[in-house]
């Protein structure tokens, strides 16, 4: 079987990475409490890690508070200690199976904490269209080394890819900027 280069399959994986960083600084908000805000958190449980969402119910009983109602009872201690050792600056009030989580004001403080959150989101969101080029120029490569393409293709190709990485990192870069204005207002 030989492989063959789509440049639509590499963009559209590049837009994946893209979406996934969108996701991830969606759970960054800056106003009122979100069960979003838990998404990326994971939990080890039952010997895997597990989003926390599909551990417990999730529900915003005041505007600045998050209650996570835990399904079983065991688990509520390792979902503290991944809420406590998350990015999000948390800190988790267990009654029973239920945890408590105060949203803190926004302070100028844990605003510039949530950029630094949104920075790191950027970078994993550049490393993954990164892989995702890295795949590419290696397929091409290796169409080249078997033949199937030209040197000239190949170079064509090899633009192609990286025109399209370029732009997946400029469309992350202007989202990040978007999201740090947001969250530096007042």
């Amino acid at each position: 079987m030989t492989a063959t280069f789509d440049i639509s399959d590499i963009k559209r994986r590049m837009q994946g990475a893209f979406n996934s960083f969108k996701h991830d600084l969606s759970s960054l908000r800056t106003g009122r409490a979100s069960p979003a805000i838990l998404d990326p958190i994971q939990v080890d449980a039952y010997g895997s890690m597990t989003p926390l969402s599909q551990l417990g119910t999730v529900s915003v009983p005041e505007p600045r508070l998050l209650s996570i109602q835990v399904w079983d009872r065991g688990l509520v201690q390792a979902i503290e200690k991944a809420i406590s050792i998350s990015d999000l600056g948390l800190n988790p009030q267990t009654e029973g199976q239920t945890i408590r989580l105060r949203i803190p004001e926004m302070t100028e403080q844990r605003r510039k904490e949530l950029v630094k959150v949104a920075h790191k989101y950027a970078e994993d969101a550049r490393v993954a269209v990164r892989h995702v080029r890295r795949d590419g120029m290696d397929t091409i490569k290796k169409l080249e080394k078997d033949g199937s393409i030209s040197e000239d293709d190949a170079k064509r190709e090899g633009d192609q890819v990286q025109k399209a990485t370029d732009a997946a990192i400029a469309e992350i870069d202007a989202q990040l900027v978007v999201k740090e204005k947001e969250i530096m207002q007042v």
